[in-house]
């Protein structure tokens, strides 16, 4: 299921569990926000709101506050002496979608917890390491080292002009 909604003047197609930046928004890290100008909501069927769609919301948990990359506005007007350096960071919300919902339903006040990662497998000690290398190396196939290419030879440079000697400027008589 995905949706449409609109916040900061932007649109955003979403689906659950997706992680996106919007424009800053009220609300600290672990907060669940709600969108409710929806303006499409799909999945098997369409839903297309005019201009939106009656009971629905899409709800988000609030994952950082942070501003964005530095950017330097400089302006400088020619032969003036005149230049101005200014810099400026957007400040952005990140959020992660929780769920679409419909019928005019309330999201969870919680968050649901997020499934955990299988752990790496643990390093082989330095023995098996080195067996283990040696059978991957043996099974794989061996290439044949590339070709050289002939070197072209390289072009002579033009024989140098002879100068004159003559001294520039007016002729003495």
């Amino acid at each position: 299921m995905f949706a449409v909604f609109k916040t900061g003047g932007k649109q955003y197609r979403v689906a659950a569990e997706d992680v996106l930046k919007v424009a800053k928004l009220k609300g600290e890290p672990g907060e669940i926000v709600e969108f409710g100008e929806v303006l499409v909501v799909g999945g098997d069927s369409v839903t297309l709101g005019a201009p939106t769609v009656a009971g629905a919301t899409v709800a988000a948990e609030v994952l950082d506050q942070a501003r964005g990359p530095k950017i330097i506005a400089f302006k400088k007007r020619r032969r003036k002496n005149s230049r101005r350096k200014r810099g400026h960071r957007q400040e952005f919300t990140l959020l992660r979608i929780t769920e679409i919902l419909t019928d005019g339903k309330k999201p969870s006040k919680t968050v649901a917890p997020r499934p955990k990662r299988a752990p790496a497998p643990a390093p082989q000690p330095a023995g098996e390491a080195a067996e283990s290398a040696a059978a991957e190396s043996a099974a794989a196939p061996k290439r044949k080292a590339a070709a050289k290419k002939p070197e072209k030879p390289k072009a002579k440079a033009p024989p140098a002009r002879a100068r004159k000697t003559a001294p520039k400027g007016k002729k003495k008589k």
